[in-house]
């Protein structure tokens, strides 16, 4: 099951807070730990509080650090915005939401409140950390004074710019509709939603919308004259008294708000009246405007009543203040658990919560985002930390990819090559970093130096090593990282700055070997696309694979994809899509597929498919239209490494896509190769992914 729900809407004022406060109250009767999380919130006052926030800590009693709760306010999303580092910020909000998923059951996360500027940008930014974080959305829409077709028309655009998007939405809330239209809205959009939507419609609640004495003093900056005890009295309408007293009796309602100038001592004496009397409705309030206060004996008179309803003075004049007042949208607040309350019941009464709980507990996300690949790629190497050796230790791109892993404290770290050299590199790149942290290693000078050469010319004798030719191999960077890690002195090998990739992988060839059943060294790129990862093989290490060979390749990816959290769904590349080519190369891809699902029928596998099909659900639909892979593969496997490494190089180039790789597969122990043209960032990723290969367990990272 999902650990998280991501409540969002399109608009200000949906009535975000009824749903985020029932939901809470509905899970915590299931468990006791339930996080919330707002990755954004709106700017506030130094040393003031998110008033939602700090109602749902306080309500719920959830032992949750302020700080905690959420990752930026609006104003730091819009700059980070306008500089282009919002994958920095996505990066924040994933690390701060994984800290309480980790300590928390479940994790209600909601979304931002569309208030000020830059509200289109606000439904992309709320729609990429749902995405990122790999939570389905429950989204609100708000029908307060929209007509029928308006609620059905914006529900159906949100849905689709959310499925747009790649956002799973779990189900839609109308809330705030007109009690007319609720069964109109319900009908048309249970006819036009797609069945799996879960569809909520909650009728408008006066009792929710109507502001307190309390938020009418506060958006009105008024002082307090009176009844400061009653400033929780809720004003469901609001009168001017500009008329004579007989005539304005007649207009007073219960709990009515009282606009009036402060000279009408006779409307306020008229109210205090009415509000004692039996013949009247409760008077909410009363707002005395134009910076003008009763006169002495009226005040005197006031001060000897024993009930006094909240009495407030403005500055503002009659017109200016009614406005004001036509405008405030009441907040449920941690001091009104009356609202809180109210809140609760209507969720319960009209959320189907059996309803709600069985898409929890069904739903599974598809895909996984980059931003999320590469959080979850480092925390799952640091949970079995393992010991890495980089043999080309003088490479200014290594040594600043070590000190990065080590302040992070994701591997242990062996170099190799001289360590005054490595030294003075260190120094002159003014790296942060203590040396005595990393091992460094001169292979000729080692201690193990004897004990490597005398267990490669055991290993290599019958292939007419010798152990003077021995000797001289184990002086080579490549052949001594590789024999660390086949004594185990090491875990994992990365290598390829400088070397070729022959050079790095064939000591591995020779004696670490590949794994039972393997018949095939192959490679795969973790292709960190805009959206989506996908995986790519074979690109970098095999020309003209067979097709039994394919078949190997196709199953080790799928392997590896699964391995990485990525559920895999194997499209076998190919110029043609199903059986409509001929030919010796598509016939080859359409015998590799055979060989996988005769092998592997528990693997997702199509093919032959061409590249489009394989990731255009449109295109995929049209070739293919029964296929479970078509146009939603994720482990693409190419014909020859002419196409694969041409086709990486492509979409990495034309798309700005991080490649993750190469990642060999099939060996005994996890060596990888670099690319001499690989960056700091490109060496930072493949130590983690190798660091994961030596883990022994294979449970999927999440």
């Amino acid at each position: 099951m999902t650990k998280t729900i991501f409540i969002a809407s399109a608009e200000p004022y949906s009535g975000k807070s009824v749903i985020a406060l029932g939901l809470i109250n509905m899970l915590l009767a299931k468990t006791k730990k339930i996080g919330f999380f707002k990755p954004i919130i709106s700017q506030q006052l130094p040393g003031a509080r998110e008033k939602h926030i700090e109602t749902i800590l306080n309500y719920f009693s959830l032992p949750i650090a302020y700080e905690d709760t959420y990752a930026f306010n609006r104003q730091d999303v819009l700059q980070h915005s306008e500089a282009g580092d919002w994958g920095e910020m996505i990066n924040t909000i994933i690390e701060k939401f994984k800290k309480l998923e980790d300590a928390y059951d479940f994790t209600v996360i909601e979304g931002s409140d569309f208030l000020g500027e830059g509200v289109a940008f606000e439904f992309e930014s709320n729609a990429a950390i749902a995405k990122n974080l790999g939570a389905p959305v429950l989204t609100i829409i708000n029908g307060e004074n929209k007509s029928t077709a308006q609620i059905v028309s914006a529900a159906l655009n949100v849905l689709r710019n959310f499925e747009s998007r790649e956002v799973q939405v779990l189900g839609i809330v109308a809330n705030r509709v007109h009690q007319d239209q609720v069964e109109d809205v319900r009908q048309l959009l249970l006819m036009q939603l797609p069945s799996e939507i879960m569809l909520t419609v909650i009728p408008w609640d006066k009792n929710l919308q109507s502001p307190t004495m309390k938020e009418i003093a506060d958006s009105l900056d008024a002082r307090v004259l009176f009844g400061s005890q009653l400033l929780s009295n809720q004003a469901d309408h609001f009168i001017t008294g500009a008329m004579m007293l007989p005539n304005f009796l007649n207009h007073i309602k219960e709990n009515v708000l009282i606009v009036t100038p402060g000279d009408r001592g006779d409307i306020l004496i008229g109210t205090l009246q009415a509000n004692l009397s039996a013949n009247y409705p409760k008077v909410a309030g009363i707002v005395l405007t134009a910076g003008t206060e009763p006169e002495e004996p009226v005040i005197r008179l006031i001060e000897g009543l024993q009930t006094i309803v909240p009495i407030l003075s403005v500055k503002k004049g009659t017109f200016e203040t009614t406005t004001a007042i036509g405008a405030i949208h009441s907040r449920i607040t941690a001091d009104n658990t009356v609202k809180i309350s109210r809140a609760i019941d209507i969720f319960e009464k009209y959320v189907d919560s059996a309803v709600l709980d069985n898409k929890i507990i069904t739903f599974r996300p598809e895909g996984i985002t980059p931003h999320m690949f590469q959080y979850q790629l480092v925390k799952s190497a640091k949970s079995q930390k393992k010991h890495i050796v980089l043999p080309e230790g003088n490479d200014d791109r290594i040594l600043k990819a070590a000190a990065r892993l080590i302040s992070q404290n994701i591997v242990d770290l062996t170099l190799l090559g001289d360590p005054v050299e490595i030294g003075a590199s260190w120094r002159r790149l003014g790296l942060d970093l203590d040396m005595n942290a990393v091992r460094i290693i001169n292979p000729a000078t080692s201690q193990h130096y004897e004990d490597y050469v005398e267990t490669l010319y055991e290993l290599r004798k019958n292939k007419n090593v010798n152990l003077e030719m021995a000797r001289d191999l184990m002086t080579d960077v490549s052949y001594f990282g590789t024999m660390m890690v086949y004594k185990g002195h090491a875990d994992g090998m990365v290598s390829g700055a400088v070397h070729t990739t022959q050079h790095t992988i064939r000591p591995a060839l020779q004696f670490i070997k590949t794994k039972p059943g393997v018949s095939i060294v192959s490679s795969v790129f973790f292709m960190c696309l805009p959206d989506r990862v996908a995986v790519f093989g074979d690109c970098a290490v095999n020309p003209n694979p067979t097709a039994s060979q394919l078949a190997d390749i196709a199953i080790s990816s799928a392997e590896s994809s699964a391995r990485f959290g990525i559920p895999p769904r194997i499209a076998m590349l190919s110029y043609s899509s199903g059986s409509s080519g001929e030919g010796e190369d598509v016939d080859r891809v359409r015998e590799a597929t055979l060989i996988v699902k005769q092998r592997r029928p528990d693997l997702k596998v199509e093919g032959p498919i061409q590249y489009d099909a394989a990731v255009d659900p449109i295109v995929g639909s049209q070739k293919l239209s029964n296929s479970e892979v078509a146009g939603r593969a994720s482990v693409l496997i190419f014909p020859d490494l002419n196409t694969g490494n041409n086709t990486y190089k492509a979409v990495q180039r034309e798309t700005n896509a991080l490649a993750i790789g190469p990642m060999l597969q099939g060996l005994n122990k996890p060596i990888n190769d670099l690319s001499r043209g690989c960056t700091v960032d490109d060496i930072f990723n493949t130590v983690v992914i190798t660091a994961i290969q030596c883990q022994e367990t294979h449970e999927p990272i999440q």
